[in-house]
């Protein structure tokens, strides 16, 4: 069994999955930001 994690590993994680979640976002919106423009500008 794991050791129970102490609140600065709590709070470690939680930053890790927090930027990983803004990392993620970001890549969406410049994905559908392009796939946007491509339809705009493609015509």
């Amino acid at each position: 069994m794991p050791a129970p994690m102490t609140p600065q590993d709590v709070a470690a994680r939680r930053r890790g999955v927090l930027r990983t979640a803004w990392a993620l976002a970001a890549i969406a919106l410049l994905i559908f930001v392009v796939f946007i423009a491509s339809g705009v500008l493609g015509k």
